[in-house]
């Protein structure tokens, strides 16, 4: 085997779904004021009696059932989130525990928002050098916890939920060479901090730099799997704002990709944002096996990480 690939999919997502006409009524804004500046409509809340690492075990069992795999079969969890309130257990050692996956390798990766794609290039690389056979890759936060549900800057961008996704080894590259990286001096520009932590961030710096320097670094993800932009047949970028993901997703000039959108129904999930919309455009249909599609995970830290992916 001299490659890895994504086997199966999952996701999922709380019961309670909070309307922009339920945020009217808690904050000063209206239906109007949010889709027209973030394109969000709805977004799904998880209970205070439904963790992280629960949302995360989820995903991971239906990623594990849709790869007709057993909790036997996995030897690596990795669990991207951002959200995770203790220290230790971390949320992957919770998920296996959850599973019962027995003594597989287990950590956490914070990368925020673009954590699900630094993840699932971790895993690639561990199946690659023979560290790991099948690996567990999920992104899950609960940005409901981190919230300040008074500020309506920043209360009307937020959902939670997990996405995840099965790596194994493959006799071809289906998961493409990674482009990563990061601006370590404008960190401050997205931030959960506090006691309580608390997401805050400056949207302007935000939007400026995704939509005038991310373009360019997507394509060099596309570059580096030996395809250009025109051949993707979907494009699943960080799900933060319809009026990102649109120019950005333009500015690549992906012109017969699906381009996902799933951030109207779902909100900001940080790192579950991307396996989350990934798997609902399998679940659709809209996608289908074999299909070059470009993931690309941007945000907290100003950290980006991209890769594109055979659909499962």
């Amino acid at each position: 085997m001299n490659g890895s690939r994504i086997a199966a999919v999952g996701h999922y997502q709380p019961a309670r779904v909070l309307t922009n006409e339920d945020l009217a009524g808690m904050v000063d804004t209206s239906d109007e004021w949010i889709t027209s500046r973030v394109g969000i409509r709805t977004r799904h809340i998880a209970g205070p009696d439904e963790p992280v690492d629960e949302l995360a075990g989820h995903a991971a069992a239906k990623a594990l059932a849709a790869a007709g795999l057993t909790p036997g079969d996995i030897d690596l969890v990795l669990v991207a989130t951002s959200t995770a309130i203790d220290r230790s257990p971390n949320m992957a050692a919770r998920v296996a525990a959850r599973l019962g996956i027995p003594s597989p390798a287990a950590m956490d990766i914070n990368v925020v928002c673009a954590g699900f794609t630094h993840a699932l290039a971790t895993a690639d690389h561990a199946v690659r050098a023979g560290a790991a056979t099948r690996a567990l890759v999920i992104g899950a936060d609960k940005m409901s916890d981190v919230t300040d549900w008074s500020d309506r800057t920043t209360c009307v961008l937020v959902g939670d939920g997990a996405g995840a996704a099965v790596v194994e080894a493959s006799g071809d590259a289906g998961i493409g060479p990674v482009l990563w990286g990061s601006v370590p001096e404008m960190g401050h520009a997205v931030r959960i901090e506090g006691q309580p932590a608390r997401f805050a961030q400056e949207g302007q710096s935000v939007y400026r730099w995704a939509t005038t320097q991310l373009p360019a670094i997507a394509r060099r993800a596309c570059e580096r799997a030996g395809l250009g932009p025109e051949e993707l047949a979907g494009v699943v970028l960080h799900q933060a704002n319809l009026r990102i993901i649109e120019p950005l997703a333009e500015k690549l000039g992906a012109v017969n990709a699906v381009v996902a959108r799933d951030v109207s129904e779902s909100g900001n999930t940080s790192a579950a944002s991307i396996p989350l919309a990934l798997s609902k455009l399998v679940e659709q249909g809209r996608i289908s096996g074999g299909d070059p599609v470009l993931l690309f995970g941007f945000g907290g830290n100003l950290s980006y990480a991209g890769q594109v992916i055979r659909c499962p």
